[in-house]
């Protein structure tokens, strides 16, 4: 609430720009990962500033994407040989964003020309995954398909339209959800404004996302020191069989 007073009280400073403005904020520009984290709901909001402070007719929409850190992927296809599936085909990307997340006011074909969604990345359909195995174009767009489906199904690639309200044309907020699951790293949380299909402005704010507490303390000494992590990891092994193998002699005695 306070951040959104804010915005109004700036208002008419900024009212004497040439072109519309944004000026966006999220809820959380952190969110923490901890053992219990189930999700989250990441809000989205700002104001559109417009040049002598009055709102154009007709409305302007809106378009809000959270994207993640990109990273190289290998895909494998899965068939089936004498009656076992294994790994039958592959295909390496360059760069997949780990987390994609578009949310709309209107359908995204009514808002914007196929070309002009492709050349900003808005859309799931429009990202750039840069193949690298350079194998047919039939052949990349069957992998980017199950690239998609893959991201999909596990909720890190989602379109929600609708999900972008404007308020009497100045105030805009959408609320987008963010699966547990979610990848670390650093986002971002880009902002379209939209008038008679073409971008008028954008805007851009960064979103960390992380782990905390205990689950912290294990990443960051897996990062900064390997070689005892991975010694340490064997010895807890080693002694949770040992563990183990005597609780088990122990119910096999009590057993007879």
């Amino acid at each position: 609430m306070r951040r959104l007073l804010g915005l109004l009280a700036a208002l008419p400073l900024l009212i004497g720009a040439a072109e519309p403005r944004l000026v966006p904020d999220v809820s959380d520009s952190r969110i923490d990962i901890a053992y219990s984290f189930t999700g989250a709901e990441l809000l989205l909001f700002g104001a559109i500033l417009y040049p002598g402070g009055r709102a154009p007719t007709p409305d302007t929409d809106v378009v809000v994407v959270i994207k993640g850190p990109s990273e190289p992927l290998l895909v494998r296809e899965k068939a089936k040989v004498a009656g076992i599936w294994v790994n039958h085909a592959s295909e390496r990307f360059r760069s997949v964003p780990s987390f994609y997340a578009v949310a709309t006011s209107r359908p995204l074909d009514k808002l914007v020309s196929p070309r002009t969604a492709a050349i900003y990345e808005i859309g799931i359909g429009n990202l750039l995954l840069s193949p690298a195995n350079g194998s047919s174009a039939k052949e990349q767009a069957r992998f980017e398909h199950g690239l998609v489906e893959l991201k999909r199904s596990s909720g890190l690639y989602a379109e929600h339209v609708g999900a972008v309200s404007v308020r009497e044309g100045v105030l805009y907020r959408a609320l987008i959800p963010i699966p547990a699951r979610v990848p670390i790293g650093n986002y971002t949380a880009e902002t379209y404004l939209i008038r008679e299909g073409r971008i008028v402005a954008v805007a851009t704010r960064e979103i960390a996302i992380g782990k905390s507490g205990f689950e912290r303390f294990v990443a960051t000494a897996a990062e900064d020191h390997p070689l005892p992590y991975g010694l340490t990891a064997i010895a807890l092994s080693l002694l949770l069989g040992w563990l183990a193998a005597i609780g088990f002699g122990r119910v096999s005695r009590w057993g007879r």
